[in-house]
């Protein structure tokens, strides 16, 4: 490099600077972009040193990154936060790995020491780049564009010819035809410098503020979110308590005692059609349960329709329509005919077309033919549309009720309800039960449709499987906070982002000066952060707007060449 280019090579610098919001010192390190090596440093130049390697925009996309990688475990493995049955089922089934997933925490990625170490020092790093950024950016605004290089003739796009307009009028002209097309422009000497497509930085500011909102909004919405589910059988009311769940989980700051949206609902119906013909037979069409629901402790009751897409939304909590099945209503009958239980059972899916299985038990009030207290039990097959007809089974070859029928076992004996130890609903523990026999000492079970009765062997009663059958539905009702943050975030994100990758940050200067033989001499010169087609393109737009108000001169011999290695 040449003495004489130095200076060329300076104002070049010059003419960039600002264009990016880089802090100083991130653009003076070295090559690799980690600065001086901090051997001679004190404690006090060792953390200077960490603080601007978290910093760093490389850092940050590294936890990006990693954040990303560290998600992937909590998808594919089950997580206790979201089904501590399938941890169970995966502690059965992966004796050996399970333990050693259990201590690196992949059980509980998301509340994890690793995973959180991760979100915090990405979110320290967000800040701690965005920040000095964001005043740089700001007095930028503030200050007027950069005066033009000293050799307009350098830059990546340029331009010249003579007028015979004066240069102050040039200077006018160019002036006002940069403010019309909407550049930042000042005249400075015997230039005009003019700056266009600062919302570039803006958009990435934007995007990096947009991630940290991301960031608190999925905080806010782990810490304090609240999730439960509840099977309702028409008919059947709930209300917002932590007592009528039949599962509840929360974030750790979430308070169960204050927290819980005061409200409640009763399922009038549920109104479920199928496809009957074709090759998408059985394929639900509608699902739509209709509720009664009332804000607060004693508010109206109003209407809703819930739909699998159509959540109700109550306050802040929303309740979604997540299953649906069938509570066949049965009345069990002692030996002297009195009713000791009668109501819906419900019973849970197996398979597409709702053959349906649980359980049905009969706690208290029943007593035997002498007289003893004991406790019926029965499973319970449910098929909506018969299709077993001659092959001894019970299956359901469509979803809906066209040939309803009931298959049960009975049993007698001790339910283990009283043991205080919970239990599943759906299933009959029978080990402390005995089976009816038939006469022949055969296992005693039954198919029923709807309107008849089974007689228990030995007297021991009836059930009755009633001609009405009713429908269920299970809703989730969640409360996530910071649901709205994050979508504001994301679709701030996608538009920094958007800005930050098409619009493209530029500067161009018109200088006039007076030449020896009496004529101006026009130069234009443009420079972008980055190399781009449409920068010479836009230059040369200009310069023809400006050319047609400051026509080149008439002497032949005025006309100047461009400057060797200009672009025209």
């Amino acid at each position: 490099m040449s003495k004489t280019e130095e200076p060329v090579e300076t104002d070049e610098r010059a003419a960039g600077d600002r264009l990016s919001t880089a802090p100083k010192d991130d653009r003076e390190t070295d090559p690799q972009g980690g600065g001086p090596a901090p051997a001679s440093f004190g404690v006090i130049g060792w953390a200077r040193w960490f603080w601007r390697q978290l910093t760093s925009m490389r850092i940050a996309l590294i936890l990006l990154f990693m954040l990303s990688l560290g998600a992937i475990p909590g998808s594919l493995i089950p997580q206790r936060s979201v089904d501590q049955t399938k941890v169970d089922d995966f502690f059965k089934a992966h004796e050996t790995l399970a333990p050693l997933y259990d201590k690196v925490q992949l059980f509980d990625v998301y509340s994890s020491v690793w995973f959180s170490a991760i979100y915090i020092l990405l979110f320290v790093s967000l800040i701690g780049c965005i920040v000095p950024r964001t005043w740089q950016f700001v007095g930028q605004l503030r200050s007027r564009p950069p005066a033009a290089p000293g050799r307009l003739t350098r830059m990546p796009a340029y331009t010249t010819w003579r007028t015979d307009t004066s240069p102050e009028e040039v200077r006018e002209l160019g002036l006002a035809l940069m403010k019309k097309r909407r550049f930042r422009a000042d005249s400075s000497g015997d230039a005009v410098t003019a700056e266009k497509g600062y919302l570039r930085e803006a958009g990435n500011l934007i995007f990096h503020i947009a991630l940290i909102v991301l960031l608190l909004a999925f905080a806010t919405g782990q810490l304090f979110k609240s999730e439960g589910g509840k099977l309702i059988t028409e008919g059947g009311g709930f209300s917002n308590t932590l007592t009528q769940y039949d599962d509840f989980k929360s974030g750790s700051l979430f308070d169960r005692d204050h927290d819980l949206e005061p409200f409640s609902f009763r399922l009038d119906n549920f109104v479920g059609t199928y496809e009957r013909t074709g090759p998408q037979r059985g394929t639900p069409r509608l699902y739509e349960a209709h509720l009664t629901y009332s804000e607060g402790v004693d508010g109206p009751e109003k209407k809703a329709v819930v739909e699998v897409n159509t959540p109700l939304t109550v306050g802040g909590s929303k309740v979604h329509l997540i299953g649906h099945g069938y509570s066949p209503v049965i009345t069990v009958r002692d030996p002297r005919g009195q009713v000791v239980f009668k109501g819906p059972a419900p019973l849970l899916p197996t398979d597409s077309n709702v053959t349906s299985t649980g359980a049905i038990k009969v706690m208290d009030g029943y007593r035997d033919k002498d007289g003893k207290k004991t406790q019926l039990g029965f499973t319970a097959v449910f098929v909506p549309t018969f299709g077993g007809a001659g092959k001894g089974s019970m299956f359901s070859k469509y979803p809906g009720l066209d040939y309803p029928a009931l298959a049960l076992t009975a049993f007698h004996g001790s339910l283990g309800v009283d043991a205080g130890l919970p239990q599943n609903v759906y299933q009959l523990d029978t080990r402390k039960m005995t089976q009816f026999k038939k006469p022949d000492g055969s296992p005693f079970a039954k198919m029923l449709l709807p309107g008849e009765k089974m007689d228990l062997p030995g007297g021991a009663g009836s059930v009755t499987f009633e001609k009405d059958i009713k429908e269920w539905a299970t809703f989730q009702v969640s409360q996530q906070p910071g649901n709205m943050w994050a979508l504001a975030g994301a679709v701030a994100a996608i538009v920094g982002l958007a800005a930050s990758l098409f619009i493209q940050r530029r500067r161009v200067w018109i200088r006039a000066v007076r030449a020896d033989d009496g004529t101006t001499v026009v130069e234009m010169a443009g420079l972008g952060r980055s190399e781009s087609g449409r920068l010479p393109e836009e230059l040369a737009a200009l310069a023809e707007a400006l050319h047609s108000q400051a026509p080149t001169t008439t002497t032949p011999s005025s006309v100047e060449p461009p400057a060797e290695g200009a672009r025209a």
